[in-house]
């Protein structure tokens, strides 16, 4: 049996400015520096013997994987484009608050239909899934002597979830995946067990109330 730890980056000033990332690359501000480095030292504590380390290309994941894998001692990091973030379109680099008085019933769809989303000029949770859920399984067969690291997006590990534990895309609200959370998923040869989700214990010393789900 293989474990998997996916993980969400650190946060970024968008994160916390409520700010639809998407496809653009925004780095870690320095309170998601600090959630990376506690990041890599849980994960030393959950896989001590040299997982594999995996990301999305964008560069808020990429500093994440680096920063948590100087505690692992993982040498490399290889890049996975399927795990990169949604493609929001012409949601991208706005606010929530703007989004919500521009496109107010395309924003409530998104709240109750998400499954059913396609977001103007860019993708579906649907599309999304399915580039990730591939990989995930793929990456499972392939490395299956070894841990693996996976650090990702929130909608990414959300649509993962939502998919590998049968739940349906509509599910998406209901989990939850605050910045620079921690997923532990068990590959038994045919499926996914997960057996932690939206783990943050290991942020606690850094303040309440400053990780986000958004």
């Amino acid at each position: 049996m293989s474990r998997i730890f996916l993980v969400r980056h650190g946060q970024t000033s968008w994160n916390k400015e409520e700010v639809f990332r998407g496809t653009m690359d925004i780095p870690l501000n320095d309170f998601g520096k600090k959630q990376a480095l506690e990041v890599g030292k849980k994960l030393k504590s959950l896989s001590p013997d040299n997982p594999l380390l995996i990301s999305s290309p964008l560069g808020r994941a990429r500093e994440t994987a680096e920063i948590a894998g100087k505690s692992v001692s993982s040498k490399q990091i290889r890049i996975e484009p399927a795990f990169t973030d949604i493609n929001f379109g012409e949601w991208q680099g706005k606010a929530k608050t703007e989004i919500k008085k521009s496109f107010p019933a395309l924003y409530e769809k998104w709240l109750t239909e998400p499954a059913d989303m396609v977001f103007p000029g860019g993708e579906s949770l649907e599309k999304t899934a399915a580039r990730a859920e591939e990989t995930i399984y793929r990456l499972a067969r392939e490395c299956q002597d070894h841990d693996l690291i996976i650090v990702s997006h929130r909608v990414v590990n959300k649509v993962l979830l939502c998919c590998l534990l049968g739940a349906g895309l509509n599910s998406f609200w209901k989990i939850k995946q605050d910045t620079a959370c921690i997923n532990i998923l068990e590959y038994e040869g045919r499926s996914f067990i997960v057996s932690a989700l939206n783990m943050t214990c290991h942020l606690l010393t850094l303040g309440p109330g400053d990780s986000t789900d958004f």
